[in-house]
């Protein structure tokens, strides 16, 4: 029996139990069925369960995932996904500040046009293609920091760095040094320790971290800031392959291939729509809306629904939204978290995550303090579930004050999705940081300037070259 990680209906199932207890459902009947005819609990860390499920399980799991979609939920008003639902229940939702994101852009009017300043405003500074270089460069660096401890528990991850003498975490992990029995019982992630761990380091490899921006950056290439959902469905159709897909991202592929059409493609049987996936693809939409979250974060929800719903949507505006605010290089990092929460409804538990996370990283000194907190408040959701690893990316540029180097580290450090965390800490924090110069060497320069991907004519194509290509988007009307 062919067993594919992320799509088997016995593995599904599981998750779909805790996702109905997390959204409002009551699942118990359901459950009961599911574990009276031999059914398994999901699989904690993988993608499959070990074990392939008997034919009559795998019917079973699909008939009980759509019962489990008919069931009502006690969430669903205060939690929409419907865009217009979520602006009515953010009563902050941003202004657009056309004449800062103009400037930002690069294609303000100029002053002998006539066109008067802003009242009490000040000018917004351009957003150079050095910022951009180095939002692209600290996505990578960060998506790569966490690679070798992906799937780790917390304890493996500091008993790793501890044993190597590199706790507080403060540069990449390495095998050099590290007890056989550690290694033993912590194994670095099979994947990426060849390519990731610091004595491997050999140019930036291909991770889905990174294949999201570049399929992001030739959708606006291909259909401008107005593309539609349908049109990220055809673009991944044409130019992702299946097998570099995951989670969520996964679910909704194979519900394409079926005929089944967005939104409707992040829910059917689809239990990880609340996860990070939507997360990792937001950073273009922050990029090219300078100045401007409210359309950082509308072009989010457009790429998030065909994949998400609910609070996997929120995690992605949020996203969005504080790299819109990032991007002017005008506000501080506690600036752009706040901004990034206007698009969030402030009832959802993404909100109540976020907002935990930040007072908890301003009152604590120790972030070992922080994190251990969030871990217990977060335990009953999967390690990449978006609620904890949104709340964790927020605690991370809280406490390290957006510094760059502190905000990769803490993100890492903190465990759950590590690369997918440090990636989107170092975006944002590479921007704040305003240069590639800016960016500690021992950093950048294992990347060699060079980017492996299977994305369309992408590979090896270097960081300065997608920030040319980001900055000529940031132009476009």
């Amino acid at each position: 029996m062919l067993r594919l990680t992320w799509v088997q209906p016995e593995d599904l199932l599981g998750h779909e139990l805790h996702q109905a207890c997390q959204d409002g459902r009551e699942p118990t009947t359901i459950a009961s069925r599911w574990r009276a005819a031999g059914g398994h609990e999901a699989p904690l860390r993988a993608g499959a369960s070990p074990t392939p499920a008997s034919p009559y399980l795998r019917v079973l799991a699909n008939d009980l995932l759509d019962e489990l979609a008919d069931l009502p939920g006690t969430l669903a008003d205060q939690e929409p996904t419907d865009l217009e639902k979520i602006r009515t229940r953010c009563p902050n939702w941003p202004t657009e500040a056309t004449v800062g994101m103009r400037a930002a852009r690069g294609d303000a009017p100029p002053a002998e046009s006539g066109t008067p300043p802003t009242p009490g405003r000040a000018p917004t500074p351009v957003l150079t293609q050095g910022r951009l270089e180095a939002a692209w460069l600290g996505r990578a660096v960060g998506c790569l920091l966490g690679k070798p401890v992906e799937k780790l528990p917390l304890q493996g991850i500091r008993e790793l760095a501890r044993a190597t003498g590199n706790w507080p975490l403060h540069t990449w992990f390495t095998a050099r040094g590290a007890p056989a029995a550690l290694l033993h019982t912590h194994p670095w992630n099979k994947r990426s320790a060849r390519t990731s761990l610091a004595e491997n380091i050999d140019g930036m490899p291909e991770d889905d971290d990174l294949n999201y921006p570049l399929l992001n950056l030739l959708l606006l290439q291909r259909h401008g800031r107005d593309f539609t959902t349908t049109d990220v469905a055809r673009l991944w159709l044409d130019e992702l392959p299946a097998g570099r897909t995951f989670t969520a991202e996964r679910i909704a592929y194979r519900n394409l291939l079926s005929g089944i059409e967005p939104p409707h493609t992040a829910r059917h049987r689809n239990p990880f729509r609340e996860w990070i996936g939507a997360l990792i693809r937001a950073d273009v939409h922050g990029w090219t809306n300078p100045g401007d979250p409210a359309a950082a974060a509308d072009q989010a929800h457009r790429d998030a629904t065909l994949t998400h719903t609910a609070n996997g949507v929120y995690a992605a505006m949020f996203t969005a939204a504080t790299i819109a605010a990032a991007a002017t290089g005008t506000s501080d990092v506690h600036a752009c978290l706040g901004t990034g929460l206007t698009v969030v409804p402030p009832a959802s538990r993404l909100a109540h995550a976020v907002r935990h996370a930040i007072q908890l990283a301003r009152t604590t000194t120790d972030f070992d303090t922080v994190v251990d907190e969030l871990h217990t408040t977060h335990s009953a959701y999967h390690w990449v579930h978006a609620l904890p690893n949104t709340a964790l990316i927020a605690a991370a540029l809280t406490h390290a004050d957006g510094d760059f180097s502190g905000s990769i580290c803490r993100a890492v450090s903190g465990g759950w999705d590590t690369d997918s965390n440090g990636a989107t800490a170092g975006s944002i924090a590479g921007l704040l940081a305003g240069d590639p110069g800016a960016l500690p060497d021992r950093w950048t320069s294992p990347l060699k300037n060079r980017l492996a991907t299977s994305i369309a004519d992408f590979n090896g194509v270097g960081f300065d070259s997608l920030a040319h290509l980001t900055h000529r988007e940031t132009r476009r009307p």
